[in-house]
């Protein structure tokens, strides 16, 4: 039997819509890397982008479970001597670009420093209100709650 190698050109790519409204941040990420990827599919290809364009809504309204909004804390550098700067999750969804603290979680879970995977992360897009610019692509509402009881928080 011989193995399927799926060419980029052969794949049917289609849109999924998301409400981050109340989901865990980290099963989300998780389930958005694999539409990315196209693992969901039987014609994934590891060297191949097969996955799916998403779209995510509601960005500031995603949750994280225990104290994580207060004790995780992304760093980053400057570059400058002494420039070591830092943001807790919380302060993220909080300020005014709460959609990259989905982006930052999906481009960590997606394969490291590739081309390929940089162009399977522009296919994410994340804005923090109910409104985005996709109407006209017909993307197809993914209901994640209901996929797990743990993907959604209720408190």
């Amino acid at each position: 039997m011989k193995t399927y190698n799926a060419k980029e050109s052969e794949v049917d790519k289609k849109w999924v819509l998301i409400d981050a409204e109340g989901l865990v941040l980290g099963r989300l990420a998780s389930l958005i890397a694999m539409r990315l990827r196209g693992k969901h599919k039987a014609i994934f290809t590891p060297n191949a982008d097969t996955g799916d364009h998403v779209v995510v809504i509601n960005a500031e309204k995603v949750r994280v479970t225990g104290r994580k909004d207060q004790q995780k804390v992304f760093y980053w550098h400057t570059g400058h001597p002494g420039g070591i700067k830092g943001r807790t999750i919380g302060e993220g969804l909080a300020g005014r670009f709460p959609e990259r603290v989905i982006q930052k979680a999906v481009e960590r879970m997606l394969p490291k420093e590739s081309p390929l995977a940089r162009r399977q992360l522009t296919k994410l897009k994340v804005y923090k209100g109910p409104a985005h610019p996709h109407e006209a692509q017909q993307p197809v509402l993914l209901d994640v709650a209901a996929l797990n009881p743990k993907n959604k928080r209720n408190d």
